[in-house]
């Protein structure tokens, strides 16, 4: 764009902006902010509250010393003041961590406290003369420790894993699967183990990890807070075994024969476990009572024993013909 045409261009701009009608938009703007810096001015002048946040320490402990508790590592402090005094609060670097020293506020006893008042005590020094402290939130900083007291105790599931209608759950992992928590002598006695947070999954096909918080227990400090949890579903799939049938509680001289001899188990199981399953884990027994107790051409079978992890195990036949013979 050329100088003469750049000279036009800001002459048209400069008409436009000082017309007449431009005039009085721009001595209404100036009236605007003017009243707005006034009731400004006003506002900051009145007395107001406004809530802090101030973070807070323990200091000094010492090295031999576990800290157990969960404190709050931040206060809620209400001050009162003229609004403008308030600012360099809310916007300044003038609030620092409140330090709360160990030894100080350490009552024995594996207890420790900090009340309102003295927490406000060494607040004040902090603020202004004329800032006026309304509360302190919460009312008690309390921390428990012990001299390092621990156990290792294992770590559970607290919630609901569902695999889809054709998987099962095959096993779930904790990574680590044991804790170290420190607490007073009569909490370790009494915690056996910690559970993870809540967690819900639903129909689950493949394998799930998940980093999960420890709940918190009152008084305990649980190393580490988290823990890496995996979810190994496995495909479900229909299998069976001949077991021979067992005779019990036979009187001595005489023998039980069973037509067939074997009976068929039918479950379904992992496909990763087909291979650990034998016919020797399963026992099919038919009772001698039972026979006495319910005479007929046909006697009942019974599946005693098979191994863990089955599901939806069941006899092919349920009775069947026999034979008692004497030695």
């Amino acid at each position: 764009m050329g100088i003469a045409n750049r000279t036009g261009f800001f002459a048209i701009v400069r008409n436009f902006l000082f017309g007449f009608i431009n005039k009085e938009f721009l001595t209404f703007l100036f009236f605007l902010l003017l009243s707005g810096t006034f009731w400004l001015i006003l506002a900051l002048n009145e007395d107001c509250e406004r809530e802090l946040k101030i973070p807070v320490t323990l200091t000094g402990v010492p090295q031999k010393v576990v800290i157990t508790s969960q404190a709050s590592d931040t206060l809620r402090v209400t001050v009162r003041d003229k609004g403008y005094m308030l600012l360099p609060y809310v916007y300044g670097d003038m609030l620092r961590p409140l330090a709360l020293s160990f030894k100080t506020f350490d009552k024995g006893s594996g207890h420790g406290q900090a009340t309102q008042v003295e927490m406000a005590r060494l607040i004040k020094p902090m603020l202004f003369k004329s800032t006026v402290i309304v509360s302190v939130k919460p009312e008690r900083f309390e921390f428990s420790y012990n001299h390092g007291d621990s156990k290792r105790v294992p770590v559970r599931l607290r919630g609901t894993v569902t695999p889809d209608e054709a998987y099962y759950l095959s096993r779930i992992v904790f990574e680590p699967e044991f804790v170290t928590i420190y607490a007073s002598r009569d909490k370790l006695d009494s915690v056996k183990s910690v559970y993870t947070e809540g967690i819900r999954i639903t129909n689950l096909t493949d394998t799930v990890s998940h980093v999960l918080n420890l709940r918190h227990i009152q008084g305990v400090k649980i190393q580490p807070a988290q823990v890496k949890v995996s979810f190994y579903p496995d495909v479900l799939t229909e299998e069976s075994r001949e077991i021979p049938v067992t005779a019990i509680n036979m009187p001595e001289g005489k023998i039980l024969r069973t037509f067939p001899s074997k009976v068929k188990v039918v479950y379904t199981v992992g496909a990763s476990a087909i291979r650990n399953i034998s016919p020797g884990q399963f026992t099919v027994v038919a009772d001698y009572n039972d026979i006495l107790a319910h005479p007929s051409d046909k006697c009942p079978v019974t599946l005693t024993a098979k191994p863990s992890g089955l599901k939806n195990v069941k006899l092919e036949l349920d009775e069947v013909n026999y034979l008692i013979e004497e030695q």
